[in-house]
């Protein structure tokens, strides 16, 4: 005899199915953890609804993986460093062409046009090449941000604070940085970042004043 489950449970396993798909498809190590783990809380309680202990068992035994390896994530002490290079340097030249689709998505029409004030910082994450800054100051004490851009798995807004936090010390002494609003996305994270919208010789652009949190 077949005993079918109730609806309502049937969504709370092609939920928990939903949440562990979309897990291992982010590319931000930390957010496919919460995401992973939230889908195997959220799979062990469909197991314990329908009585399958083999699924509880699973899903107690992932559970335990994922708060193990976000503990190591969250608790350990990572080390931000920058590394200024030529613009005319080989390596900038491999990392743009690279990565040049991610950085066409964030910051569409994005071209990297060096001038002799042009500052290419890369920003070390564990001594790890994790994002790229393209700046150039400018006459009014300001300095614009041409390109600022972090690799995949290290999305998590980490690599920006430390960036605008006087503890970079990528900019001297500017009154403030600002930046064309490229897409929603790259306005999005610039407003995470203290960036409000002004505008500047006629055009509209972000900006934020620097040293200040």
């Amino acid at each position: 005899m077949i005993v079918e489950n109730p609806l309502w449970q049937e969504l709370v396993g092609y939920f928990a199915s939903a949440a562990i798909v979309a897990a291992l498809m982010m590319k931000s190590i930390l957010r496919l953890r919460l995401i992973g783990l939230v889908g195997s809380i959220t799979f062990l309680a469909y197991g314990v609804l329908i009585g399958s202990i083999p699924i509880a068992i699973t899903n107690v035994v992932v559970i335990a993986i994922h708060v193990y390896y976000l503990r190591k994530l969250l608790g350990r002490n990572e080390v931000f460093e920058t590394l200024r290079v030529k613009p005319g340097s080989l390596y900038l030249k491999r990392f743009l062409e690279f990565h040049s689709r991610e950085i066409q998505r964030f910051q569409p029409g994005f071209e990297f046009s060096p001038t002799a004030d042009t500052m290419p910082v890369f920003i070390l994450r564990d001594m790890v090449p994790a994002g790229l800054l393209v700046a150039v100051p400018r006459e009014d004490g300001s300095v614009e941000i041409q390109l600022d851009y972090a690799t995949g798995q290290y999305r998590d807004f980490k690599l920006g604070r430390f960036v605008y936090s006087e503890e970079s010390e990528i900019f001297g002494d500017p009154i403030s940085a600002w930046s064309e609003p490229w897409s929603d996305l790259h306005t999005e994270y610039l407003g995470r970042m203290g960036f409000r919208s002004t505008e500047r010789a006629g055009r509209d652009v972000l900006e934020r004043a620097l040293g200040s949190e």
